[in-house]
This record gives C-alpha cells, sequence and structure tokens, in this order.
C-alpha cells in the first residue's frame, strides 16, 4: 500500500465514524489528516522526481559508456600503433653494422653517429661533415680520434 493510499484509508475511517466536528478534538485530527495528506503529496512528487532524475542517469550512464568505449578504445588501439612505429623506427635509424662502440642515428636528412673515445671511454656524437674530415679530437679528452671510411666506401660499390 502506497502513502497516499493510506492516507485515504485513515481518511475514510475518520468519516465512518459518527464524530461530532464541532468538537476541538475532531478539529484537531481533521487538521492532522490534512496536514498528512499534503506530506503524502510531497512524498508522491518527490518520488516522481527522484525517478525521472534516475532515467535520465541511465540514459547519460549509457551515453558514457558508449563515448568511453569509442574514445578509450581507439586512444588504446593508436598508442599501441604509435608504439610499434617508435621502436620499428629506432631499430631502422640504427646501422646494421654497428658495433658496441657506435650507433647511427638517421633524422631523415642528417645522420648523427654516436662512438665512444677508446681514450677516455666517454660518448661522443659526430654528424657527417666532422665524419668527411677524417679525424676530430675528443671534445671531453682531447685525443685525436681518427676515421677511415675506405672500408665503408668499397662495401657500398
Amino acid at each position: 500500500m502506497t502513502i497516499s493510499e493510506k492516507m485515504a484509508y485513515v481518511k475514510g475511517l475518520r468519516d465512518g465514524v459518527s464524530l461530532d466536528a464541532e468538537k476541538p478534538e475532531v478539529r484537531v485530527i481533521d487538521a492532522v489528516l490534512d496536514l498528512l495528506g499534503d506530506v503524502a503529496a510531497a512524498i508522491r512528487d518527490l518520488d516522481d522526481q527522484a525517478e525521472a532524475v534516475s532515467d535520465e542517469l541511465d540514459e547519460i550512464e549509457e551515453s558514457l559508456d558508449q563515448l568511453e568505449s569509442v574514445v578509450y578504445d581507439e586512444d588504446d588501439d593508436e598508442d599501441d600503433d604509435e608504439d610499434e612505429e617508435v621502436a620499428d623506427d629506432e631499430d631502422e635509424d640504427k646501422d646494421s653494422d654497428e658495433s658496441d662502440d657506435e650507433a647511427v642515428y638517421d633524422f631523415g636528412d642528417e645522420v648523427i653517429y654516436e662512438l665512444t673515445c677508446p681514450a677516455c671511454g666517454e660518448s661522443i656524437t659526430i654528424d657527417e661533415e666532422m665524419l668527411d674530415k677524417g679525424m676530430i679530437n675528443c671534445p671531453k679528452c682531447g685525443e685525436e680520434l681518427e676515421f677511415d671510411l675506405s672500408e665503408d666506401e668499397d662495401s657500398e660499390k
């Protein structure tokens, strides 16, 4: 039984009993019943509003779930693809003939070589222009480093 149904039942009981409407006790009972009727109507309105809000929240939740699946699923796939591309690019950028002391990085127009100075063990980066000179001084220890490219040139022909 709902509150409204209970309120109607209590009013029916009150009407079924022959009470003198002029007595103060009966007027108090009638006032309390009117108040309870107003409270029951307010509760009914609140229940209707709560149900409407609940329905709206359910629709919002469904829309959000769909949006999350589109955004996060695509994002996860793109991140995985980007990670694989970066790994592939790094593998391609390093020269396949590199030793432990030398690495080659291809940045499109510019190729950078990373090598280890045999004298001080420090890592040095040089570009094509420095390599073409055939020698440089180590910026860390000053040791003269010479580059013999004749072997590489012969293997390219």
